[in-house]
């Protein structure tokens, strides 16, 4: 054996210990967070994790490795406490937008005992998980009109997070207005460029002018915020609601089927078993004459239904693109990591997503 092998070896029994301290210290992180919660105690006590700090630090001999002991201490009690927030808080799920928006709906159907965060664009939503703000992210990656949200395409292909589950949410666009105003006084439609193309018919029949926003929610506030009866915004019945508004008009968008479909993501992967799972993956590929077709051609080899096969561009060069596939079947199973196999043998990239049960459909 090398000195390298040597060196993993270790570090590989080394890490077996800590795995097992660590659920040790975090069941102990239970008991204090019980503790806290039947006394109304806040989880963060300065003077304590500064004793923790200076008593262990000392149990180091090795001079040179205190300061990075005190970072390792202090991360492992930032985890700890975002811990004892679950516990006493419950499940935080992040989503895109403002409170009404479609995603907080579909958040706080699929995940009712949750607390639904709202984040101000699609990337801070998904930063929030990395970071451990929230234990998931409800984030939408189509509608069945106006395609594919390629924003949260590429936080997938680029970020570090698994998605664990997929769920369709019903979606009735409708016209939201102060209660003073008319139709005859509109002249100016708010929303999100999803919402604007799903009812682009009804606006072009009323010839108003389209305004773009992040969210359909925030397009909801800022009309009530505005005072204005010439400006109305499309949206849920939930944020007019919400931000009171009425519904001048319910259902306004071309098609009745409309539906979102939105992706959970989180920092933790899921391994169903069923052989009727569903999967995630990306992969990029040489620039050359068939190189698509074999990849392509290596998942039907191996037993797999390819639902999905869409392109976006990778961003580092022009013209250069990553594949976003979805799939049916376990890609867990042994026909799943030969089938990985081979994808690596003629693709440059392969990345799992996620894997998870048959879509949910919200009522």
């Amino acid at each position: 054996m090398t000195k390298l092998d040597d060196a993993r070896q270790i570090i590989n029994e080394v890490d077996k210990q800590m795995a097992e301290l660590f659920e040790r210290r975090m069941f102990a992180a239970k008991m204090v967070a019980e503790y806290k919660q039947e006394r109304g105690l806040p989880i963060f006590d300065g003077a304590r994790e500064k004793q923790v700090i200076e008593k262990n630090t000392a149990y180091i001999q090795n001079e040179a490795l205190r300061s990075y002991y005190v970072s390792f201490l202090q991360h492992t009690m930032d985890v700890s406490k975002q811990y004892q927030h679950r516990l006493m808080e419950g499940m935080r799920v992040a989503y895109s937008g403002v409170p009404g928006a479609f995603a907080e709906i579909a958040a706080k159907k699929a995940f009712p005992d949750a607390t639904a965060v709202a984040y101000a664009d699609f990337a801070s939503a998904y930063r929030a998980v990395e970071d451990g703000e929230c234990d998931c992210a409800m984030l939408p990656v189509e509608n069945s009109n106006n395609g594919d949200v390629g924003q949260v395409m590429d936080l997938s292909f680029f970020g570090s997070l698994h998605v664990n589950g997929m769920y369709e949410l019903p979606v009735t666009q409708n016209l939201l207005t102060l209660p003073t105003a008319d139709i005859s006084t509109i002249k100016e439609v708010i929303s999100h460029p999803q919402a604007l193309g799903q009812c682009s018919e009804y606006i072009a029949r009323h010839g108003w002018k389209e305004i773009q926003c992040v969210n359909t929610a925030v397009a909801a506030k800022m009309v009530a915020e505005s005072g204005r009866n010439d400006i109305a915004a499309i949206g849920s019945a939930d944020a007019a609601e919400r931000y009171g508004l009425i519904v001048l008009e319910p259902h306004i968008q071309a098609d009745s089927d409309n539906t979102t479909r939105f992706a959970i993501f989180s920092k933790s992967a899921k391994s169903p078993s069923a052989s009727d799972s569903r999967f995630v993956m990306s992969f990029t590929v040489n620039n050359e004459a068939g190189s698509l077709g074999r990849a392509v051609s290596v998942i039907g080899k191996y037993g797999f239904n390819l639902r999905a096969l869409k392109s976006r561009p990778t961003k580092a060069l022009s013209w250069e693109y990553y594949f976003f596939v979805e799939g049916e079947g376990n890609i867990h199973s042994d026909k799943g990591r030969k089938m990985i196999e081979e994808l690596n043998e003629c693709c440059n990239e392969v990345k799992i997503i996620g894997s998870f049960e048959k879509e949910t459909v919200i009522k």
